[in-house]
């Protein structure tokens, strides 16, 4: 109980290094959000857009990351 009492924030990190790559989703959606506020025209876009484009980078990051193991695999 003492333990979570003493927590320090930004110097104890929480322990989330098995969930790490999972922040990544979170992060894509909200770029996605702000650069399709900054780009659209109409409020009404927005959604849609950034949905769209948010897919295209976490399908774009799953790909890169299945070709450096691959290149990985045939290297090793």
């Amino acid at each position: 109980m003492t333990g979570l009492l003493a927590y320090t924030p930004f110097v104890m990190p929480l322990p989330l290094w098995d969930y790490w790559p999972w922040l990544a989703v979170p992060l894509t959606i909200a770029v996605s959000i702000v650069y399709k506020t900054i780009k659209c025209r109409e409020v009404h876009q927005i959604p849609r857009e950034a949905a769209v484009i948010a897919l295209w980078i976490i399908l774009s990051m799953i790909g890169v990351g299945a070709g450096v193991l691959l290149v990985y695999r045939l290297l090793v």
